[in-house]
C-alpha cells in the first residue's frame, strides 16, 4: 500500500503568518502553486490559498466581488467604474494586510505513514486541494491532489509490470 511519504513534496513552500499578503501572492505566482502552509516560527497555524485571497477582495458594501462581463467592459458605465476603482484600492491595501488575517485556520493534516487512500478521502470529504504533512508538530511535506493521482498512476504501472 502506497503511503503519503511516497508521493508528498518533502520541501513544501510555506509562509510566515506575519508576512504581507502581497508576499503570499508573489510566492504563489513564482512557485506556480495555488496554496501553502502558514507557519508561526516552525508551528503550522493555517493554510493560505488563492480562494482566501479572492475572498479578501470582496467588496462587501457593494454586494460582493464584482468582475465585469464582456458587455460591461464595452459599456464601462460610471457606477461600475466607481466599483472597479474601489476594488483596485482594496487590492492595493492587500500589501499591508498580513497572511494571518486572510488564512484558513482550520487545517486538516496527514502523517507521512498514512495511506494515500486516507489522504484522498480527506481531501474529497473536506473539499480541499492540499494536506500539510506533519511528523509530530513538524511540517515535513505537503501532498496535493495531483501528487495522489500521480502516485496512483505509479502504483498502477507497478501492478502491470508484475
Amino acid at each position: 500500500m502506497m503511503k503519503v511519504r511516497d508521493v508528498m513534496n518533502p520541501e513544501p513552500v510555506a509562509i510566515q503568518a506575519t508576512a504581507a499578503v502581497s508576499d503570499a501572492v508573489r510566492l504563489l505566482r513564482t512557485e506556480e502553486i495555488s496554496g501553502m502552509p502558514v507557519l508561526e516560527g516552525e508551528k503550522l497555524v493555517g493554510v493560505v490559498s488563492e480562494s482566501d485571497l479572492l475572498k479578501m477582495l470582496s467588496v462587501e458594501r457593494e454586494g460582493g466581488l464584482w468582475l465585469p462581463s464582456p458587455l460591461e467592459i464595452l459599456e464601462v458605465p460610471i457606477r461600475d467604474l466607481i466599483r472597479w476603482e474601489k476594488l483596485q484600492a482594496e487590492a492595493e491595501e492587500a500589501g499591508t494586510t498580513t497572511v494571518s488575517e486572510v488564512m484558513t485556520r482550520k487545517v486538516f493534516t496527514v502523517g507521512p505513514e498514512e495511506s494515500i487512500q486516507r489522504a484522498a478521502s480527506m481531501m474529497v470529504r473536506h473539499r480541499i486541494n492540499r494536506l500539510p504533512v506533519l511528523e509530530g508538530e513538524r511540517l515535513v511535506g505537503i501532498v496535493t491532489r495531483g501528487d495522489i493521482i500521480a502516485g496512483l498512476g505509479m502504483e498502477a504501472s507497478e501492478v502491470e509490470e508484475d
